[in-house]
């Protein structure tokens, strides 16, 4: 009787170890399905221009739809000028929840500058971490930033 009773506690364990290895190996595969949505987000740090480091400092929100395409608009405060501008770019996503975004801005309809970003999401994808990459102004020249970006989803659970 002890055996048995033994027994059924040692399958039932193992059943109930492998379903939770099987469920948090498919929570760790991240997917664009997963990323899109609707997202707010904070970016700060330094933008080194030809002319000086400026601090910089955003709040916005962008949306990814299915296919990678990001839209959305931001206000930023670059060494205390105020402006906004609208964002457009492509996002890209790793089974490992690491990927990269291409963005360009853009204010009164006019390219601004370009930026790529390395983004790292988390939460089962209902938060991010990024850092800039690289920046280029609309003449061609670089820029070197130091900006790191905090971005939550809006409506976890939804995708666009």
């Amino acid at each position: 009787m002890k055996r048995n009773i033994v027994r059924a506690a040692f399958f039932a364990m193992l059943s109930l170890s492998l379903a939770a290895v099987a469920q948090a190996q498919s929570y760790g595969t991240c997917t664009l399905a997963m990323v899109s949505g609707s997202w707010a987000y904070t970016e700060t740090g330094t933008l080194y221009l030809p002319s000086g480091p400026v601090l910089l400092a955003i709040v916005g929100n962008y949306t990814i739809d299915a296919n990678g395409n990001l839209l959305g608009a931001r206000t930023s405060s670059m060494g205390g000028t105020i402006g906004t501008s609208t964002i457009k770019g492509t996002a890209t996503v790793n089974s490992d929840c690491t990927g990269t975004v291409e963005l360009n801005f853009y204010s009164q309809g006019k390219l601004v500058n370009t930026a790529e970003k390395n983004v790292v999401y988390l939460n089962y994808a209902t938060e991010a971490r990024a850092i800039i990459t690289s920046v280029h102004l609309p003449d061609g020249s670089s820029a070197s930033a130091v900006m790191t970006t905090d971005a939550k989803k809006m409506f976890p659970g939804t995708q666009q």
